[in-house]
């Protein structure tokens, strides 16, 4: 098979809105969750969430382009621009229509694939409000365009000129790991040179806070200290705390890399997928489904489970996810499960849902090319039924040679991505 490098990332997230700042926040065991600010959360019983913070889309982002676009998009396209710049792909060009900017090399040749969960909900909360409140004639005139998941991938398309094929994948909490995998097919069956690949989610909105409150699955005894909130594999967790953000890796096939003289930052190595086919929103308990997705990626990338040094959890910080997941690590590690390093960033960043697998993957890349486990935060009394090394509480050091990572989604959807030190 074709090997695939990563030569660029950018990321959007609760503890930074660069890849700098995002590892130092990592090795800090920084909080990104406070009191909502978005919306006035009183009379909720979530008042918290993990926010991005000073957001500022024209950095990256055209003034004109910028207005057509939700919230998850201008995170997306953010974090794409600083990819791009990363991997040495953007360019400034004159279209006929003024200098705008441009993807390098072959658009034809170019993809995109991006997770995204729910689209746009601020436009469909502020639309349906019009909708009720006065009538369709006051509805956004951009309802549609603004709040469907695939704008995101749309517009960046758009925006760098890329003419390959542009997919969004929807699999609830795994779109974003999904979305990594399904661009490693597009690259090594030879259908694309590079493609621009992650997740991204913006939609701590009212309507989905409650949503998700009503199925009981947020935390909500740690309103008034909320950095404690996200808990995984801790006794005292209480559920997730709802994040957002996103996260874009810029893949290229080796060959087409090397030709171009790009600075290689890790091997993609494998993608696992599986479905528990068992409950809409609870994991199959005994870890098996998820377990297989890891070996699948195992199998993909050529690797024994022991060359595997870290793994970042899904993490949520939920009663079902955090021991069934314990159990999905035995099944796919056996013995050699109690020496893995393994850590939750939610812990940190909270549950940016599409753009989770995304930004944890970028995780995976910045500890193998730097050498650290990121802590599991607020892991101040252990779940018995969590019995493996979570990284408690301070980041630790030691070598990388690769990491994996999993995500799982509602629906019983499993995704695990393998990354690992790019030798040539």
């Amino acid at each position: 098979m074709k090997r695939v490098v990563v030569t660029g990332m950018g990321v959007i997230s609760p503890i930074g809105n660069s890849v700098e700042t995002f590892k130092e926040a990592l090795k800090a065991g920084k909080s990104g969750i406070g009191r909502i600010t978005r919306f006035d959360p009183e009379g909720f019983d979530v008042q918290i969430a993990g926010e991005v913070k000073d957001f500022d889309p024209l950095i990256w982002i055209d003034k004109k382009d910028a207005r057509k676009m939700c919230r998850f998009t201008k995170f997306a396209a953010a974090a794409a621009a600083q990819a791009l710049e990363q991997a040495g792909l953007a360019e400034t060009a004159d279209t006929g229509e003024g200098l705008r900017k441009r993807i390098k090399g072959s658009a034809e040749r170019t993809g995109i694939v991006l997770g995204n969960g729910m689209g746009g909900f601020e436009a469909v909360t502020e639309s349906f409000h019009k909708l009720f409140d006065n009538g369709p004639r006051r509805m956004l005139p951009l309802t549609i365009p603004l709040m469907i998941p695939n704008e995101a991938a749309g517009n960046i398309s758009m925006i760098y000129g890329t003419k390959g094929p542009a997919y969004t994948q929807v699999t609830a909490c795994a779109s974003g790991t999904d979305a990594l995998g399904q661009a490693l097919d597009l690259i090594r069956s030879g259908r694309c040179d590079v493609v621009i690949a992650g997740g991204t989610e913006a939609c701590i909105v009212p309507f989905a806070i409650g949503g998700f409150q009503m199925l009981k699955a947020l935390s909500t005894k740690w309103n008034g200290a909320p950095e404690k909130a996200s808990r995984p594999f801790d006794a005292d967790r209480d559920g997730f705390v709802l994040g957002e953000g996103a996260g874009v890796l810029i893949l290229e096939s080796e060959e087409y890399a090397k030709g171009r003289g790009a600075a290689v930052l890790a091997e993609f190595a494998g993608y696992g997928g599986t479905a528990d086919a068992y409950h809409i929103t609870a994991p199959e308990p005994s870890g098996e489904g998820g377990g297989r997705a890891i070996k699948l990626a195992l199998k993909d990338a050529g690797m024994r489970a022991e060359e595997i040094q870290y793994y970042n959890a899904h993490g949520t910080s939920t009663e079902l996810n955090d021991a069934t997941e314990t159990k999905m690590l035995k099944y796919a590690f056996g013995d050699y499960a109690y020496r893995l390093k393994v850590s939750s960033t939610k812990s940190m960043t909270g549950h940016c849902i599409a753009g989770g697998g995304a930004i944890e993957a970028i995780a995976c890349i910045l500890a193998i090319r730097e050498g650290f486990f990121p802590p599991t935060i607020n892991l101040e009394n252990p779940d018995p039924a969590c019995d493996l090394d979570y990284v408690p509480n301070k980041v630790q050091y030691g070598t990388v040679n690769a990491a994996a990572s999993g995500s799982l989604g509602f629906g019983g959807h499993n995704g695990v991505v393998v990354f690992r030190k790019y030798y040539e």
